[in-house]
C-alpha cells in the first residue's frame, strides 16, 4: 500500500486536489514511485505483466490515493484498490498514476473536467474523446505501456480511435468492477488501452475472471475458434459521418482492406442499433447515471460541471414504471438486433463518425458529443464485445480508427481479426511514430490446423504483417497462425538493390547460424501456386527448420546472390533490422 507521501498535492492542508504537472492534463495523480504488488517478492509468484507500465482512468479506486472521478468536491482516499488493479499488479504490471476523465465519466469527448481539456495526442487543438481521455493520451504518447479506462457509451473505444491506439471493450462481466465507480453499473465494462492488440490481449488475461463480489460479474465462456477465414461483417445500410468527407473516405479504405483479408461485406439495417443508442440518455435508463452518485449529487449539485450536471439532474425525474419501459423497449430492439446476426459473424463500423476542435466542442458540447457516439452507444446495451483499432492517418494528420463488434464472448476472435487489420495498416504505435512489433498468437484461441487444402508457408521479410508485401497474402485469404524462429541454423542478408528491400535467408552449418524470427501463414492451396509465382529470384520456397523441431514451407535465398549482402543476423530478424534503420534516420 502507499501512503501520502507518495502523491504530489497542491497543499498539505487539501490532499483532494492534486496537482497537475502535465499541460496536456491527462494526469490527476502521478506516483513519484511506481507502485508494485508486495506478491511479487515470491519466487513462485507468475509474472505475465512484469516490466509493463500502466496508467488508471481516476474513478478506479488505488489504495492510499484519491479518487476524483474528475469532481474535487467528490474526492477521497481510498482504503483498497479496484479488484481489477489489484490482478494487473499481482501479475507484474507497476501503476505510475491515475488520469483525467470528463467528469464522473460523463462525455465522449474530453473537455469536461475541472482539471483540463485533454488534447489529442496529434493535433492539440483537437479533442481526445473521453471519457477516459486521459488514459488514451498517456498511452498514445509513450508515457505507459497500457491504461485502464472505462466504457458504458464509447468511453473506452472512442478515445482510442482518435488518438491512433486500440480500444478493447470486453464483453460485459468479463473484468470486474468492484472499486470502480460506476457510470451506468449494469452496462459499464473496463477497457484497455494499448499501442498494440497483443499488449491489450496479455493485459485481459490477468484482468479478467469472476468475481462474485461484483454484481454484474459473470462466468463468460468465450469462443476458442477464429473467425473463418472466408467471414462476412456487417456494415450500416445508413452510415453518417457529418459532413467528413475524410472520415468517410477513410472507412471505405477500411471495407476494402477487410475484404482483402477474406470479408464480405453485409448491408444490414442499422435502425435497431440506433434506435438502442437513443435509449442511452433519451429515455429513463440515464435514471441509473444519477443512481451511481445520488447522495453526493443531491447535496453538492452545484460542485458538478455543466454539461454533467444536467445529465445527471434528468435522471431524477424518471419513475420505476419508467424504467421498466425502457427496459422493454431496450428488449425488443436487441430481439431486432439478433435477428441480423445471423447472417454475419461481426459488425464493422468507424470508431468516431468525425473529428472535432476543441473550441468547436465547447462551443456545442451537447451535440457534438452526441455525434462522437454515434456507432458506440449502443454497443453495452446490446451485450456485444468491441475491439477499436487503428486504420488510417488522414490527409489533415489527424487519424482514424475501426471498430469490430461480435457478439458476447467473441474478444478473442475480434482480437485475432483485429490484430492482424491492424498490422496491414502499416500504421505506427499511437503518437510515437514506432513501427509495430510483430504480432502475437491469441492464446485464448485453438491453434489454427493447417487444414485439408490449405499449406503453411514462412515468411521472413517484405511478406511479414505490416510490410510492404504482406498484401499478397492478405489478398489470397491466408491468416496468421503464429510467430516463431528458425532453428539455430540460418544467416540473414539485406539483398541489395531489391523494391521494396528484401532478406535473404540461408541455412549454414550447425554452430554458424542464429535463430531467425519469421511468421507462419496458413494459405487455402488453390492460391499458393500463384502467390509462388510471384516470388523473383534470388529467392525461392524451401524447407525451413523451425526452433521445436518442426519444419514448415519457406522463403529461402540461393547462396550465390549474398556475396555483395550485409549480414543482419545479429538483428535476430527482418521487422528488428527495419526498425533500427528507421531509428537512424530519425
Amino acid at each position: 500500500m502507499i501512503t501520502e507521501s507518495t502523491l504530489d498535492f497542491t497543499s498539505d492542508a487539501d490532499p483532494a486536489v492534486p496537482v497537475m504537472a502535465d499541460p496536456a492534463c491527462a494526469w490527476i495523480h502521478q506516483l513519484t514511485v511506481p507502485l508494485m504488488s508486495t506478491a511479487l517478492t515470491a519466487a513462485s509468484a507468475p509474472q505475465p505483466l512484469a516490466g509493463l507500465r500502466f496508467a488508471v482512468k481516476d474513478n478506479m479506486n488505488v489504495a492510499g490515493t484519491i479518487t476524483t472521478a474528475g469532481c474535487p468536491a467528490f474526492a477521497f482516499k481510498a482504503d483498497a484498490s479496484a479488484q481489477v488493479v489489484q490482478q494487473l499488479l499481482h501479475a507484474g504490471a507497476e501503476l505510475v498514476g491515475k488520469t483525467n476523465l470528463d467528469q464522473f465519466a460523463c462525455g465522449l469527448n474530453g473537455t469536461r473536467s475541472p482539471f483540463g481539456a485533454v488534447p489529442n495526442a496529434f493535433n492539440p487543438a483537437y479533442v481526445s474523446g473521453g471519457s477516459s481521455s486521459g488514459s488514451a493520451y498517456v498511452v498514445a504518447s509513450g508515457q505507459v505501456d497500457f491504461s485502464l479506462g472505462t466504457d458504458t457509451a464509447g468511453s473506452g473505444r472512442v478515445p482510442a480511435g482518435l488518438n491512433n491506439i486500440v480500444g478493447l471493450k470486453p464483453s460485459r462481466g468479463l473484468i470486474s468492477t468492484r472499486g470502480v465507480l460506476p457510470a451506468a453499473q449494469s452496462v459499464d465494462c473496463v477497457s484497455i488501452f494499448a499501442c498494440t492488440v497483443a499488449t491489450a490481449v496479455h493485459v485481459l488475461e490477468s484482468a479478467m475472471g469472476h468475481d462474485p463480489l461484483d454484481a454484474y460479474s459473470r462466468q463468460l465462456t468465450l469462443a476458442s475458434e477464429a473467425f473463418p477465414v472466408s467471414f462476412k461483417f456487417g456494415v450500416p445500410d445508413q452510415l453518417e459521418f457529418f459532413g467528413d468527407t475524410l472520415a468517410e473516405a477513410a472507412f471505405s479504405e477500411a471495407v476494402l482492406r477487410l475484404q482483402g483479408m477474406g470479408g464480405t461485406a453485409v448491408e444490414l439495417d442499422f435502425a435497431p442499433f440506433k434506435q438502442a443508442a437513443q435509449l442511452l440518455y433519451g429515455s429513463a435508463l440515464v435514471a441509473e447515471r444519477y443512481a451511481a452518485i445520488r447522495p453526493f449529487f443531491d447535496k453538492y449539485e452545484t460542485e458538478v460541471i455543466e454539461p454533467v450536471r444536467s445529465i445527471i439532474a434528468e435522471g431524477r425525474q424518471y419513475s420505476a414504471a419508467d424504467l421498466f419501459d425502457a427496459q422493454t423497449q431496450l428488449k425488443l430492439l436487441g430481439q431486432r438486433a439478433d435477428a441480423l446476426w445471423v447472417g454475419i459473424d461481426l459488425l464493422l463500423v468507424p470508431t468516431a463518425p468525425t473529428h472535432y476542435s476543441v473550441a468547436s466542442m465547447l462551443q456545442i458540447p451537447v451535440e457534438l458529443n452526441r455525434r462522437l457516439g454515434e456507432y458506440t452507444n449502443f454497443v453495452n446495451l446490446l451485450d456485444y464485445a468491441a475491439l477499436s483499432v487503428p486504420s488510417a492517418m488522414r490527409p489533415d494528420g489527424l487519424p482514424f480508427g475501426i471498430t469490430l463488434i461480435g457478439r458476447c464472448g467473441s474478444d478473442w476472435q475480434l482480437a485475432e481479426l483485429g490484430q492482424r487489420y491492424h498490422h496491414l495498416s502499416g500504421m505506427t504505435q499511437g503518437a510515437t511514430g514506432l513501427p509495430l512489433p510483430a504480432p502475437q498468437p491469441i492464446k485464448g484461441l485453438a491453434a489454427k490446423p493447417s487444414t485439408q487444402g490449405s499449406v503453411r508457408v514462412a515468411v521472413v521479410g517484405a511478406h511479414l504483417s505490416g510490410m510492404p508485401l504482406n498484401s499478397q497474402l492478405m489478398e489470397r485469404g491466408a491468416t496468421l497462425v503464429e510467430t516463431t524462429q528458425t532453428s539455430a541454423d540460418y544467416r540473414l542478408y539485406a539483398l541489395p538493390g531489391t523494391t521494396p528491400p528484401k532478406p535473404g535467408l540461408l541455412r549454414v552449418a550447425t554452430g554458424q547460424g542464429s535463430a531467425i524470427t519469421l511468421e507462419v501463414w496458413d494459405m487455402p492451396l488453390q492460391h499458393y501456386g500463384s502467390f509462388v509465382t510471384l516470388i523473383p529470384a534470388p529467392l525461392g520456397i524451401g524447407t525451413l527448420m523451425l526452433a521445436d523441431g518442426s519444419s514448415v514451407q519457406g522463403f529461402v535465398c540461393e547462396a550465390e546472390a549474398l556475396h555483395d549482402a550485409k549480414d543482419i543476423s545479429h538483428w535476430g530478424g527482418w521487422r528488428a533490422y527495419i526498425a533500427s534503420l528507421q531509428a537512424a534516420r530519425a
